[in-house]
This record gives C-alpha cells, structure tokens and sequence, in this order.
C-alpha cells in the first residue's frame, strides 16, 4: 500500500508561524509534524510515499529529501501553480498513487503512540476513515458510526464523531471529478456516506489537530510535561 500525506495547505489559521514555514514543518518536542506521519508510515510498512506542497512547498523537499532516512521513499507533488484542496491535491497525486487502495493523512494532525491497523477494504466500500471522540473546536463532530458504517446523520441519539483526516481510499472514489481543479474533500465524503460506501472506527490513540497556535503550543507544553 503507498500513501500521501496532505501538505499543500496555506495555513491561514496558523499565522504568522506559517508565514515563513508550511504547515506541515512546524514542530512539536523539537520534531516536524510530517516527521513523525513518516515514522508512522515506516512502521506501518508503507514503503511508498507522496507529499503534495505549495505554499513555501521547496522547504518540504529541502527537509525530507528522497525519505531514505525515514526508511521509507518519498515522490512530490508540486501545487506551487495553485493548491488544489484536500480532493483536489489528491486527484492529482493519482497517477503516483497507482491502481490500489492507498492511506492518506492530513499534515497538520498530530497521533501519539498510534495503533492503527490497516484493514482490507470491504467490497463494495470506497474509503474506511478512522473517527475520534469530538474535540472541544468540533463538538458537533462530522459523522456517526453504526456496525462499521459512515453515517452523515444517525435516528437514535448515537454519538458522534469528528473526522480523523486518516482514511484509506480506492482511486475508484475520485473517478467522477474533475483534474486540476480545486475539491474540497469533505462534500466527497457526504456523497459517499449518504450512498453507504465508507466504512469506519474509532482511533482511540491520543490525536490532535493542529490547527491554531494556541493549540501547537498547548501540544507542546503536553508533550513537554
């Protein structure tokens, strides 16, 4: 299985930390965010890996090179012309990504001692996203989960959770959109839940999304202790 790492984001929230270094290379305990997906992906056994970039998107290769000290091999895929969003930066990275399912992780989350296994997709399932419990920021949370299945609402009074930004897909999911156009992914995965085609869990490691320097420097004085 490969697997891409979303890294093309602005960072917008997350100034002015981002105004001089992409999102995904800021660092917690001394270590970039993307350093330790890659530590991850190695020990997952996930040899292959993609990064897309854009903004200040040079420093990204600069840092990790081809990956070979991470143990793992790593391709670009450049969106310096423009980021292309989440689905979008994706789409893209398709023709790299090849004809199997593959793992797709978000830059800007942060897994402490992660027990992620990686399943084999049900057939006729499109994606198996990992959920977590709501974080104060999303108390709505995004979806429900019943047996195993995505759900977007649920007619009990089921709990629900917030998306990890941890999925495995089948390229098949991404075949009815368009190429080189900015997609959002979230409208996909409503799409998909709504025609029951994910499948999901509960992470139940410790998970973090690092989307506001209040929350970087939090995580910090955590790991810190």
């Amino acid at each position: 299985m490969k697997a891409m790492i979303l890294a093309a984001g602005r960072g917008e929230r997350m100034r002015p930390l981002t105004d001089v270094t992409p999102k995904p290379l800021l660092q917690v305990a001394g270590k970039a965010l993307i350093e330790y997906h890659l530590e991850l992906l190695a020990k997952l056994g996930i040899e292959n890996v993609i990064i897309n970039h854009a903004w200040l998107g040079e420093k990204i290769p600069a840092k990790l090179g081809n990956g070979a000290s991470y143990g793992v091999s790593i391709e670009y895929s450049d969106e310096s012309t423009g980021a292309l969003e989440t689905a979008g930066g994706i789409i893209k990275a398709l023709p790299l990504l090849g004809d199997e399912p593959f793992l797709v992780i978000n830059g800007d989350i942060f897994l402490v001692a992660p027990n992620i296994k990686l399943p084999k997709l049900d057939e006729g399932k499109l994606a198996h996203l990992w959920l977590v419990e709501n974080p104060s920021h999303n108390l709505k949370g995004d979806f429900y989960l019943d047996n195993g299945l995505i759900e977007n609402q649920s007619s009990s009074d089921a709990q629900s959770y917030t998306f990890s930004g941890v999925a495995i897909y089948r390229p098949a999911f991404f075949e009815q959109s368009p190429a080189e156009q900015k997609l959002a992914l979230a409208p996909l995965l409503r799409l998909a839940a709504d025609k029951q085609l994910l499948s999901g869990e509960v992470l139940t490691s410790e998970w973090t999304d690092v989307g506001t320097p209040q929350r970087l420097d939090s995580l910090n004085r955590q790991i810190k202790g």
